[in-house]
């Protein structure tokens, strides 16, 4: 979905990082309020990721599939975290039901088992972490949405492969507030029928002549939308944003400070009576569990309930100058360090009658309450999982550039390091009664003797790896109408990795790896008019092996195999911008050589090449009556090309999908703005796994989103927001670890928010 905004949008999101020479402080507010009234003139839509230069065009003019959000749209999209926004951008298959961290992510039908392997989340255009995914990380885990950031934009393949860390998929940039001369605020409360209590806040405004800053954060705490019984969810978040504004650019610097986390929702045993969408394995009878690991069997007890998040911090910041003779410089830095944990229930296997597992055939007892349990109680083992994961990264995005006549020529070099080190105990099996946070039981051999039961998977390991890069890209005007763009980056790769499995004090695996790689684009624009285009685009790109890639592949590396994932892309778009509506239609195509399949950590990995193919729809429409629609849409075909499960369809990629956001604004005699907006979102039926089993098919749902915004007076505005209003029980996924077990992940239930907010 893209939703026209207005100009006032436009002039911050130009004044953060776009061009060193743009307007500043009082002109901006001044081109602002000058322009913000005229609702019918056509509004030009700016885009800056994806640029070779980092400087901003038209979105109209760009030769590349790109999608913006700005803070309005944000607001009323009310993603319950930063992967539910994701399912706004065409081409992407968001799966974000499993809480606030720890989603999957899934791009144009590239392939993958989970997490996000072909996503990169940006701060101010510079990649939070450069690793897309590592396991139990993907990247949307390392950002938390609130009142600092004023706009996102997704670029789906198009110049990735050659700019920034070189995924191929899609890369996410956000970009926060800025100040200026005028001192303005928020402060905001929300809550909601789940106990949500939090608080919002952000000030901006100017420290001295051309220096302005920004700060602002929140605290919150909840039960969960699956009310687990105690206060699942709780966080808060700092940031800090001060720029200077120079004669010839600009400096930034900011830093985010983030400690949140909530309960890992996983797959429910969808067959047992009881279990619905509200269903959540967490509970206060059972969220403190001791786990026995390594060769000695130590003991260790853990919260569960502490879930999966992140507590850490990035900072960074971008000098931006424009120098003499039509030269150009742009740096940007990101720092980032912190522990990225998991806690989790997992359900392994299907749930089973309690007679079929009891020691004596018939009864067991609660460990906790100490209730006698009879045969017919449905029963499952559970996996009590602990993933400790440290990590620490660099990033260095250095830019160049010349601007001639007809064009423009981009030198860069890209310089990162990143650090992981992991701790796992994964397995850890027990039998626990079959509700919403059930308690485990005694008189079960598994459970009473750790040994006797389940598997479990150990590791000790340290990470570290550099990736450095070089690259050109040339931008030509050969016509009025035809503008042609190449780029070519070249990389060098390195990873040093050692491993204890068994967590025995000796290394089991050691990986010192060294690989290059060369990855380019090239695409041509053309102006059927001034507010319509087309565009047509190939890449090669590539995504490198990192630390789990080479352990599951080890013996793959030790023989010399390549274990570099080749992606070639092909892209053809269509571009519309008229005074009150847009249409901007892309088709792909995509074949990806190397992709590596690991189910369950430990188990090895399965190589395969699959092509997905289809187009994307990306369409607004606005009158002056304030009606607005906005719709994007995905279809798309995928095949497994080579390997296991040849000819089948790659797994939990929809078909199709859709989703409809129509809006309307009311002006009342008094004043009051009212604005009532809905999401209607519509998935196809998708397999569950790559072997295509018929009776394990995801069914399609349909969902109902629907919300009101209040603007009580130019200061105080109330926002209601219903999500799931039907209560729709849509699956995202089964289990990923058994394809044959009847365990699936709802959706998140329906929930009512509401906030107010107080603007100076």
């Amino acid at each position: 979905m893209t939703t026209n905004f207005k100009l006032s949008s436009v002039a911050a999101v130009l004044a953060l990082v776009c061009q060193p020479f743009t307007a500043t402080g009082a002109e901006q507010e001044t081109a602002a309020n000058s322009s913000s009234a005229q609702k019918t003139e056509k509004i030009e839509q700016i885009v800056v990721t994806g640029t070779f230069s980092g400087k901003a065009v038209r979105k109209v003019d760009a030769s590349y599939a790109i999608s913006n959000f700005s803070e309005d749209d944000i607001k009323k999209l009310a993603p319950k975290s930063t992967a539910d926004l994701f399912k706004a951008v065409p081409g992407v298959w968001s799966e974000s039901s499993g809480g606030v961290s720890g989603a999957n992510v899934f791009v144009r039908g590239f392939p993958g088992t989970g997490d996000a392997p072909f996503l990169t989340v940006q701060l101010q255009g510079a990649p939070i972490f450069p690793p897309p995914t590592l396991s139990f990380l993907e990247n949307s885990t390392l950002f938390r949405l609130d009142e600092t950031v004023e706009f996102m934009e997704a670029l789906r393949g198009g110049t990735n492969p050659v700019i920034s860390n070189g995924q191929p998929g899609l890369t996410t940039n956000f970009l926060l507030k800025e100040g200026s001369e005028d001192t303005e605020g928020k402060v905001k409360y929300s809550t909601a029928d789940y106990g949500l209590q939090r608080f919002d806040g952000v000030v901006s405004g100017a420290l001295a002549d051309d220096l302005y800053f920004m700060v602002g954060g929140y605290v919150k705490s909840s039960p969960g939308v699956r009310d687990a019984g105690f206060n699942a969810e709780k966080g808060q978040q700092f940031t800090i944003n001060i720029t200077k504004e120079l004669d010839n650019g600009k400096i930034n610097f900011y830093t985010r400070q983030t400690d949140d986390h909530g309960v890992w929702y996983l797959p429910a045993p969808i067959n047992a009576p009881g279990v619905d969408n509200e269903y959540v394995q967490i509970g206060s009878q059972n969220r403190q569990a001791t786990i026995q690991y390594g060769p000695d069997n130590v003991s260790e007890s853990f919260d569960f309930g502490d879930g999966r998040g992140w507590k850490g911090s990035a900072s960074g910041g971008s000098v931006e100058l424009d120098l003499e003779n039509g030269w150009e410089l742009v740096d940007r830095f990101v720092y980032t360090s912190g522990d990225a944990d998991t806690y989790g229930f997992v359900p392994n296997g299907n749930a089973e009658l309690l007679s079929s597992v009891a020691d004596n055939g018939a009864t067991a007892t609660g460990a906790v309450s100490g209730t006698e349990y009879s045969g017919d109680t449905m029963v499952q083992q559970i996996g009590r999982w602990v993933v400790k994961k440290d990590i620490e990264a660099f990033t260095n995005d250095l830019a160049l550039t010349k601007t001639f006549d007809k064009g423009s020529f981009t030198a860069g070099y890209y310089n990162s390091t990143y650090q992981s080190k992991d701790w796992w105990s994964i397995g850890n099996q027990a039998y626990y009664v079959v509700e919403t946070g059930g308690e485990m039981l005694t008189g079960i051999d598994c459970n009473d003797n750790a040994d006797s039961c389940g598997w479990n998977y150990d590791i000790n390991s340290v990470g570290d790896g550099t990736t450095r890069a070089v690259y050109g890209a040339l931008s030509y005007e050969v016509t009025e109408k035809l503008t042609l763009d190449g780029g070519v980056r070249f990389e060098k790769h390195e990873i040093d990795y050692t491993v204890d499995e068994g967590l025995t004090g000796s290394i089991s695996k050691a990986v010192d790896y060294d690989e290059n790689g060369t990855s380019w684009t090239f695409g041509g624009n053309y102006a059927l008019a001034n507010d319509m285009g087309v565009f047509a685009r190939i890449s090669n790109g590539s995504k490198m092996p990192f630390f789990d890639d080479l352990r599951e592949s080890y013996d793959d590396y030790k023989n010399g195999e390549d274990l570099v994932k080749d992606v070639r892309q092909y892209e053809l778009g269509y571009k519309l911008a008229k005074d009150n509506y847009s249409v901007y239609a892309t088709g792909f195509l995509n074949e990806v050589e190397g992709d590596l399949e690991v189910p369950v950590p430990g188990a090895g990995a399965v190589t395969r090449t699959t092509r997905a193919y289809g187009v994307e729809l990306d369409f607004s429409y606005f009158n002056d009556d304030g009606f607005s629609v906005s719709l994007n849409s995905t279809l798309q075909d995928t095949e497994i090309l080579k390997g296991k499960d040849k000819g089948n369809e790659l797994q939990r990629l929809p078909k199709w999908q859709v989703r409809v956001t129509p809006s309307y604004e009311y002006e009342f005699a008094n004043g009051m703005l009212a604005t009532l907006y809905g999401t209607i979102t519509a998935v196809g039926e998708r397999h569950s796994s790559n072997a295509n089993i018929n009776d394990q098919k995801l069914p399609g749902y349909e969902k109902v989103d629907l919300g009101v915004i209040l603007d009580v007076t130019d200061e105080v505005q109330v926002q209601f927001a219903a999500n799931n209003l039907t209560d729709e029980e849509g699956l995202t996924e089964g289990d990923p670890r058994d394809a044959l077990s009847s365990n699936a992940r709802y959706i998140l239930p329906r929930s009512f928010d509401l906030s107010v907010s107080y603007q100076f």
